[in-house]
């Protein structure tokens, strides 16, 4: 399927281009072998189309149907055919007024353009003379409207329905270097019919070369079918089995951009898709191209990636994409949702989880039980691509994700009893969240063979979460100064002093973590990284501590000083550098020191302290706890109101978020493997989703269908 793209044919275009006369005889087809297979492809209730009709695309039905008895009265073929032909729209025309249709794009020009042409060849059409008076008097408003908005290009596009009534020399303006208008086989044959372009009749005797006796509705098309297949892939949680497919699709693709290809920047979709997947990607790839596309939801996916300060203008201008699509969806009643009601969910999915909070396993839960195998899409007629949407698809990723979870659970279960081996069940005053705790680890890295990177990054999040209410409430003065001394010192040989079972049940459950993290990571690092990890931890309790000495003297910082230490405190350190230690590639001291690493800790860090405190504002407030909200109010002054602060940290939020987005994708100079920046992404996420309506840690059913849908129900479909 990499290597071939499956497209339907078109019994719409192959109708057009069957009527292409030849050069010799204007008595004869151009292309005979078309007007064969419209003799030999009619459906058994007289149609023609793409089988099986979708009961919303009976207008589709309708017009291929009449193109293809417009082909065979040219040349006075097949009787029987037309027969069964103009009965079937005798039955289906009231359909024409139905808005529960889904309405081809021109069909209001180029259907009524064909009953035109039916009545000059004295095709006897079954319709009643009013009806097809009223259908070519909304033809010529469509035609007045269209003009006078400029939609130049637009009626270039749907020039078969309009004959006599076009303005063929601006049609050819938008022509091809493959000779096509607007890689459309039915545009390109009616030019050819009335111009005899050279540059038409070889696209057009192209494509009946390569496609034998039928066309396609749109060619080419393959850079925009293996995108979408990319994208069903990644989507569905099996990309990782194609890797090596995918960058073989993704190098040409990125070529192609570079060489400014013609099937690429001439069509919004396929612009919109190929710059938001190689940037995923970490290509480096300009965004100026998409200026001008108007398709809202592939703009709307592309414009969450747009990260450079020089695109800000771009974003605002693409930000009504938004608007459009809540205000377009927000009902479930539209065409497009009676049409394909996966579109719309896809639509609700997209809104409602844009990509800093869309997590990629529930994602890929969602998009299985949403995914369908009829994959109809519909220009001036219905069309299927079988490399975007099929059952192959959908059973691996049934069975991956299946397969996935029975480990995730089996792991469950050991973290579960490692909490009360580890008497950590016993510390009263520390919230018991291993669940949500494993689920942020399979989050970030669900693949079977990172089993070691969701157990530290399980034990680690507990350890902290255990910690953090430890120095909120559950430790005294001397007993948070005694566990960093005892981190401080890491005795390993000696006997250390504990001032209380509370201190010795953490320290010996963080101790015995850190020794198996050191052990773990030495496999994969080929050296000692337990001295790091240890620094990490031991710079997360300083922050802790200094938090909690600001509370007991009544300290106000400032928010810069609350911000510096608070990045510290938010807890990622060591939970992102073990991790780091436990996946493929190795990374050497000097880039877990360097700049870059820093950053994108720091950034993540920030992001995490932020999103918590605007939505743990009220609750800390009421506890005599501060937080950057409450600090920007103090330090702003009287008039700052708390919707202005929570505002102005939610600027702050998503400036630091498209500033690591920024890092994470960035190639050029880079030193961290993107494996390893992909874990500081994919956490701003999981906080983004466990932050999304409250707060996750204290509302304790806001993530409990999410800890069921990832670890413990199965997909079944």
């Amino acid at each position: 399927m990499f290597e071939k793209t499956q497209l339907s044919v078109s019994a719409y275009d192959t109708a057009w281009v069957a009527m292409v006369s030849s050069p010799n005889s204007r008595q004869a087809p151009c292309f005979p072998e078309c007007v064969n297979w419209l003799l030999d492809n009619q459906l058994s209730d007289g149609s023609w189309g793409l089988p099986p009709h979708h009961p919303s695309l009976v207008k589709d039905a309708l017009s291929s149907t009449l193109a293809c008895l417009l082909a065979l009265k040219r040349w006075g073929l097949g009787e029987q055919q037309m027969t069964k032909g103009l009965q079937f729209i005798e039955s289906n025309f009231t359909s024409i007024n139905d808005e529960e249709q889904h309405t081809p794009i021109g069909f209001n020009i180029i259907f009524p353009g064909m009953i035109e042409t039916a009545i000059d060849m004295n095709l006897n059409l079954p319709l009643r003379s009013e009806d097809i008076n009223v259908m070519l008097h909304n033809r010529d408003l469509e035609l007045r409207r269209n003009k006078l908005e400029g939609r130049e290009g637009y009626l270039a596009y749907v020039s078969e329905g309009m004959g006599k009534l076009q303005d063929w020399e601006m049609v050819m303006k938008y022509q091809r270097k493959n000779g096509s208008l607007f890689n459309s086989p039915s545009t390109s044959a009616a030019a050819l019919s009335h111009l005899g372009n050279a540059g038409c009749f070889h696209y057009i005797n192209s494509l009946v070369a390569k496609f034998g006796n039928a066309v396609p509705t749109v060619h080419p098309s393959d850079k925009y079918a293996l995108l979408c297949m990319i994208e069903s892939l990644e989507r569905l949680g099996i990309d990782r089995h194609f890797s090596k497919e995918i960058r073989d699709v993704l190098e040409e693709t990125y070529r192609c951009w570079l060489q400014g290809d013609e099937e690429i920047f001439s069509d919004a979709d396929t612009c919109a898709m190929a710059f938001r997947i190689l940037r995923v990607h970490g290509y480096e790839v300009s965004s100026g191209h998409l200026k001008d596309f108007s398709t809202a939801l592939e703009l709307f996916k592309a414009s969450q990636f747009v990260i450079f300060p020089e695109e800000s203008g771009l974003e605002k201008q693409m930000s009504w994409t938004n608007q459009f699509l809540k205000q377009e969806f927000s009902n479930g009643t539209t065409r497009a949702d009676r049409f394909s009601k996966h579109f719309s969910i896809e639509v609700h999915d997209t809104l409602k989880f844009p990509f800093h909070a869309n997590v990629e396993r529930l994602a890929h839960r969602r998009n299985i039980e949403h995914h369908h195998v009829d994959n109809t899409r519909i220009f001036k007629t219905s069309y299927c691509f079988a490399n975007i949407s099929n059952a192959d698809f959908l059973q691996l990723a049934v069975e991956d994700f299946n397969s996935c979870q029975s480990i995730h659970r089996e792991e469950l279960k050991h973290l579960e009893r490692w909490v009360v081996e580890s008497k950590l069940d016993r510390l009263k005053f520390a919230r018991q969240k291993m669940a949500y705790c494993y689920f942020s680890a399979v989050e970030i890295s669900f693949s079977p063979e990172l089993s070691d990177a969701r157990i530290s990054w399980a034990k680690n999040s507990v350890l902290i979460t255990v910690i953090d209410d430890f120095f909120d409430i559950g430790g005294s003065e001397e007993e948070l100064a005694n566990l960093v001394h005892l981190l401080e010192k890491w005795d390993v040989n000696g006997s250390p002093h504990y001032c209380s079972e509370q201190v010795e049940i953490i320290f010996s459950a963080l101790h015995s973590t850190i020794c198996e993290i050191g052990d773990k990571a030495l496999a994969w690092q080929g050296r000692s990284v337990t001295h790091h990890v240890i620094e990490a931890w031991l710079d997360l309790l300083k922050s802790m501590l200094r938090e909690a000495e600001w509370a007991r003297n009544k300290v106000v910082p400032t928010l810069d000083e609350y911000v510096e230490n608070g990045y510290v405190s938010a807890g990622l350190g060591p939970v992102v550098l073990s991790a780091f230690y436990l996946i493929e590639p190795k990374v050497s001291e000097e880039v877990v020191r360097s700049l870059e690493f820093h950053n994108l800790f720091k950034l993540t860090s920030t992001c995490a302290r932020l999103i918590n405190d605007t939505r743990s504002f009220k609750r800390e407030s009421e506890d005599g706890k501060l937080n950057s909200v409450l600090l920007h109010m103090i330090h702003s002054g009287s008039g700052t109101t708390e919707e202005e602060a929570i505002e102005k940290i939610r600027g702050l939020i998503a400036d630091g978020r498209r500033e690591l987005l920024r890092l994470v994708l960035q190639e050029k100079d880079s030193v961290v493997p993107r494996a390893c920046k992909d874990l500081f992404w994919k956490m701003v996420q999981v906080l983004h989703l466990f932050y999304m309506d409250g707060d996750g840690f204290s509302s304790p059913d806001m993530m409990l269908n999410a800890v069921n849908d990832l670890l413990r129900e199965p997909i079944s479909l």
